[in-house]
């Protein structure tokens, strides 16, 4: 099962590793990142096996939203297929 990450926020240090180590402490695996900076904002896109996590997919979307605001970032986690069916044209 996948899962669809999205991070956006101001450009600092230290974002890729913050929510990398959250997602390693529920043994999420990253298959696939892409991020960019756009002047000062930082935008990026991570595809994730969910298959093995330790905890409940609410859980890991509450724990990477308390990253996320404690890194000034929003975070939020999708199901794949909810995220596929969202941005159908």
């Amino acid at each position: 099962m996948r899962a669809v990450i999205t991070v956006i926020g101001k450009d600092k240090v230290g974002i890729i590793a913050g929510i990398s180590n959250t997602l390693a402490v529920s043994n999420v695996n990253i298959l696939d990142i892409s991020q960019t900076t756009m002047q000062d904002v930082f935008t990026m896109i991570m595809l994730v096996d969910i298959s093995n996590m330790t905890i409940s997919f609410t859980k890991l979307s509450e724990e990477l939203e308390k990253k996320g605001e404690e890194m000034g970032l929003s975070v939020r986690i999708q199901h794949e297929d909810i995220f596929n069916s969202m941005h159908r044209i």
